[in-house]
C-alpha cells in the first residue's frame, strides 16, 4: 500500500482527514495559527521522509513510467496546496522552506498547453514584445517532490534510450523513403527529422524541469549533446553523396576529353538538391541548438549555468554546413576540369585568327548554368551561404584556370589575342555569376566581385605580358614587373616558356630579371611600392576598352 503506484491514497487520505478536521475542529483554534496548513505541511514533511526510505529499499524497481507517475501526483498536490494555503507558517521554523526554482519552472503556474509539440524556433517579433510579469513562487514546490530527485537517473537513463531509438528510426526512414524533393518555392527543404528532434528535445527539457532544476538537468544536457552529434554524423554528414569519377560522364565534344573514359561523374539533380537539404537542415539545427542552449540555461538553478555549453554541437553543425558546400564547389570544379584541360592541350601556336569563344569556355559556361540556379534556387533561404559557395568557387576556380594557362605553351601573338577573349569572356560570366539564370537580376556581393576581378585581371596581365615584345629584353622586363607586380622568378619562368623561347635566351633574360627587381623596400615604402604596382579602376577600365576594341577590329 506504501508503494509508489499507490500514492494517490496518501494525498486522498490527507484531503479527507482536513476536511474532517476543519469541520469538527476548526473554529476551536484561532485562524491566525493557520491550524489546517501545519498539519498538511507537517505530513509533507512525514510523507517525503517515507517515500525516500522506501525507495531506498526498493531502488530497483523504480520504472520511468512509474516514476513519472508518482511525481505528476505529487506536484498535482503540491499545486492544490499553493491554491488553498498561504506558506506562512513555512517560515517560522515548523517545517524548512524547500528552495523554489526560477518561475518559468513552476509546472503548475505556466501555460503547458501545446508544450508537446511547439518548437524551440523564437520569432524575431517575439523579442521586442514586453516579457510577462513574472507569476508568484509556489512555496510547496519540492515540499514533498524533492525526495524523488536521486532516482532521476532513471527518467534521465530512459530518455538516453528512447532518443537513441529516435536517432535509429530516422536513419531508417531516410534509407526507406530516400530524401525529400526539395521546394525550390519555399527555397529548400528542410528534413523534417531535425524537427521532430527538437520537438522531442522541448519535451524532455520542460518535463526535466519540472521534476528537478539541478543536476538531473546537466545530465539531461549532456544526453541532449550525444544525440546533436549523432544527429550530425548520422543523419546530415552520412548521407552527402559522395565524390566519384565514372567513365559515364557528360561528353560535350571529343575535344574535352582528355583521354577516353577520364570524364568527371557530377552529381546528378536530386543529389545537389540533397546536398542542399543537407545544408540547409544543418543551418537549422545550429541556430535552434543556439536557442536550446539558452532555454536550458533558463530552467536550470543559477549556480549550474555555466556548465550548460553546447558550442562544441554546434561547430559540428558548421563543419557539416562547410563540407556541404565544399561539396557543390568541388562538383562544379570537377565538371570544368575538362575544359581546362582541353585549353592546355591546344596548339595556341597554331592558330591564326581570333574567332568566337573557344570550346571549352563555353563548355565551362555550360556548366555553370548547370549548377548554380539549381544551387541557388535551393539555398534561396541561407543567401549568406549561396555567396559562400560563389566565393569558394572563384577562389578555387580561378587559380585552376591560370595554372592551367601557364601550360599553353608556345603561344603566338594571335593565339594570346584569343586566350585574352576567352579570359575576358569567362571573367564576365563569373562577375554574373551569382544571378546566372534568374530572372531577378541582382547585384553580385561586392566580397566576391572583388576576388574575381582580381583573379581574372591577373590573368590577363599574363595574357598581355605573352602578347608584348621581348625585345628589347630590359624594357620586356619592366614591363613585367609592372604588370604583374610579381617578383618570382618561377612565374617569370613561365612567361618565357609561354613566349617560346629558346633556353639560351631565357638564361640571359631570368639573369637580367634578378637584376632589375626592386630591392626589397621596408615599412612605408614597402606599402607605397605595392600600392603603385597595382592597377587602379581605371586602368583597369581603360585596358577593357582597348580589349573590346581588339575584339571588334578581329570580329
Amino acid at each position: 500500500v506504501a508503494w509508489l503506484d499507490k500514492i494517490d491514497r496518501r494525498y486522498a487520505w490527507i484531503k479527507r482527514q482536513l476536511v474532517d478536521y476543519e469541520e469538527k475542529y476548526g473554529r476551536m483554534f484561532p485562524q491566525e495559527w493557520c491550524m489546517t496548513e501545519r498539519i498538511a505541511v507537517e505530513f509533507c514533511h512525514v510523507t517525503r521522509t517515507e517515500l525516500s526510505k522506501i525507495m531506498r529499499t526498493r531502488a530497483k524497481e523504480i520504472e520511468v513510467k512509474l516514476l513519472l507517475f508518482a511525481i505528476q501526483r505529487t506536484t498535482n498536490f503540491e499545486g492544490l496546496l499553493a491554491k488553498r494555503f498561504s506558506g506562512c507558517t513555512l517560515a517560522d521554523g515548523t517545517v524548512k522552506k524547500p528552495e523554489v526554482p526560477a518561475p518559468s519552472t513552476n509546472p503548475f503556474l505556466e501555460d503547458e498547453t501545446g508544450t508537446d509539440t511547439d518548437e524551440i524556433v523564437i520569432e524575431k517579433s517575439d523579442v521586442d514584445k514586453p516579457k510577462k510579469p513574472k507569476v508568484p513562487d509556489n512555496p510547496f514546490h519540492g515540499i514533498v517532490s524533492k525526495c524523488f530527485e536521486p532516482h532521476l537517473y532513471v527518467y534521465i537513463e530512459s530518455q538516453d534510450k528512447n532518443l537513441g531509438e529516435l536517432i535509429d528510426r530516422f536513419v531508417a526512414d531516410f534509407k526507406a523513403q530516400g530524401p525529400p524533393r526539395p521546394n525550390v518555392d519555399e527555397g529548400g527543404a528542410v528534413l523534417p527529422s531535425c524537427a521532430d528532434l527538437f520537438v522531442y528535445y522541448k519535451k524532455c527539457m520542460v518535463q526535466c524541469s519540472q521534476l528537478s532544476t539541478g543536476e538531473p538537468m546537466i545530465a539531461l544536457t549532456t544526453i541532449f549533446q550525444k544525440y546533436l552529434r549523432e544527429y550530425a554524423w548520422k543523419i546530415l554528414s552520412g548521407n552527402l553523396p559522395k565524390t566519384t569519377s565514372s567513365s559515364g560522364g557528360l561528353t560535350i565534344t571529343s575535344l574535352l576529353k582528355e583521354k577516353e573514359g577520364s570524364e568527371v561523374a557530377k552529381f546528378t539533380l536530386e543529389e545537389l538538391c540533397l546536398i542542399c537539404s543537407i545544408l540547409s537542415t544543418a543551418e537549422y539545427c545550429l541556430a535552434t541548438t543556439q536557442q536550446l542552449e539558452e532555454k536550458l540555461k533558463e530552467k536550470v538553478d543559477a549556480s549550474l549555468v555555466e556548465r550548460i555549453n553546447l558550442t562544441g554541437e554546434m561547430d559540428t553543425f558548421s563543419i557539416v554546413i562547410s563540407n556541404s558546400i565544399q561539396l557543390l564547389v568541388q562538383d562544379l570544379d570537377a565538371a570544368c576540369d575538362p575544359a581546362l584541360t582541353a585549353m592546355s592541350k591546344m596548339q595556341w601556336q597554331n592558330v591564326e585568327h581570333v574567332g568566337d569563344q573557344s570550346p571549352y569556355v563555353t563548355s565551362v559556361i555550360l556548366h555553370i548554368k548547370q549548377n548554380v540556379p539549381i544551387i541557388r534556387d535551393n539555398l534561396a533561404s541561407t543567401r549568406k551561404y549561396f555567396t559562400q559557395f560563389c566565393i569558394k568557387f572563384a577562389n578555387s576556380f580561378i587559380p585552376k584556370f591560370i595554372n592551367h594557362l601557364f601550360k599553353c605553351k608556345p603561344i603566338s601573338m594571335v593565339g594570346a589575342e584569343q586566350l585574352l577573349l576567352d579570359t575576358h569572356s569567362l571573367k564576365m560570366v563569373l562577375l554574373d555569376l551569382p544571378s546566372i539564370g534568374s530572372q531577378v537580376v541582382r547585384k553580385a556581393p561586392a566580397s566576391y566581385t572583388k576576388i574575381v576581378v582580381k583573379g581574372m585581371t591577373r590573368a590577363e596581365m599574363i595574357l598581355k605580358v605573352v602578347m608584348a615584345p621581348h625585345e628589347p629584353p630590359v624594357v620586356f622586363v619592366d614591363n613585367y614587373i609592372k604588370l604583374l607586380a610579381d617578383c618570382s622568378t618561377d612565374t617569370f619562368q613561365k612567361i618565357l616558356d609561354m613566349k617560346g623561347l629558346k633556353r639560351s635566351e631565357q638564361s640571359s633574360m631570368l639573369d637580367l630579371f634578378r637584376q632589375r627587381l626592386p630591392a626589397p623596400p621596408s615599412g612605408a615604402e614597402n606599402a607605397g611600392s605595392l600600392s603603385l604596382s597595382a592597377p587602379t579602376p581605371e586602368q583597369e577600365s581603360s585596358r577593357i576598352r582597348k580589349l573590346e576594341k581588339l575584339i571588334k577590329k578581329r570580329l
